[in-house]
């Protein structure tokens, strides 16, 4: 494929970033990934964002992230689904990016190389142009999330990368949590934001978003897609900012993984990989006490 001849389908509106159920051996579960996936698809999300943090692909070997890549084209709609393929290392994130564009999916999600802090918008440009330079045929989103990576994406640099590569950079999935910045760069003509908490669906029109990829929408999505239907239900809009606020008040992934395993009334979703550690007692408790009421 030439670099105008992307595979996948144009994402847009809600995308749940998935996580990924684990064995007891810690090998990614695919039977119950693809379950939980299917039950997102089918009740209110637009597409997925497979491998994310949510996913903690950040946890798994290349080869286990390439398995999970695998079932997931092989059981759901590839024109669906974003996959992160973002390493430390500029070898291993191409070969990730390459396999996603040859497994048909719509995106590529890339983080920056996370291990080294403090790198100049010079240097981060250099990375990102030599990932999209030697992966034609896929639509690459930045992924910024300065709170874990230590490497805020500025706007200039996301301007720039964006001039450069205008059919191959497509959007940015954004989990600095602020909106101001996400509006910024949503500005950027053909430049698709993507802010990582579905409360920001009530400004999408306002600002510009093209949607929202959140770990919580694995719960929320009926909320969701409805917010993102009609931004200025202001009902909905409370109800999704309530769900996020009492979800996201204990630690994100764990809390994700005990409440699908409730939806799905299957105790081997909960299971994390270290460093994550499952939520206490209390934390459950307090958990269902706030999204009861």
């Amino acid at each position: 494929m030439t670099p105008t001849e992307e595979s996948g389908g144009v994402l847009r509106g809600v995308l749940a970033a998935v996580p990924t159920p684990v064995s007891a051996n810690g090998d990614p579960d695919t039977a119950r990934f693809l379950r939980h996936a299917r039950w997102c698809l089918e009740n209110g999300c637009d597409g997925l964002n497979v491998l994310g943090t949510t996913g903690e692909a950040n946890s798994f070997s290349k080869g286990q992230r390439l398995a999970v890549m695998e079932a997931a084209a092989k059981g759901l709609d590839t024109s669906r689904l974003m996959v992160g393929t973002g390493t430390p290392d500029l070898a291993t994130t191409i070969e990730l990016t390459c396999a996603a564009r040859d497994l048909g999916y719509a995106g590529a999600l890339v983080l920056p190389p996370y291990y080294y802090k403090g790198v100049s918008d010079d240097g981060l440009f250099d990375w990102f142009n030599s990932v999209i330079a030697a992966t034609a045929g896929i639509r690459v989103y930045l992924y910024n999330f300065p709170q874990m990576t230590g490497l805020p994406l500025s706007p200039a640099l996301v301007r720039r990368l964006a001039e450069v590569h205008p059919d191959r950079l497509v959007g940015a999935k954004d989990s600095s949590g602020d909106l101001s910045y996400a509006a910024d760069i949503a500005s950027i003509d053909g430049f698709d934001v993507f802010p990582s908490d579905e409360s920001a669906l009530a400004a999408a029109g306002q600002k510009g978003f093209a949607g929202c990829i959140s770990a919580t929408v694995n719960l929320t999505a009926p909320l969701a897609a409805g917010l993102w239907r009609n931004h200025n239900d202001e009902t909905l809009a409370s109800a999704v900012r309530a769900a996020r606020r009492n979800i996201a008040a204990q630690p994100l992934i764990p809390a994700v993984k005990h409440l699908v395993a409730q939806l799905h009334g299957d105790l081997e979703f909960e299971r994390l990989l270290p460093p994550h550690l499952p939520l206490t007692e209390v934390q459950k408790q307090s958990l269902a006490a706030t999204m009861a009421a």
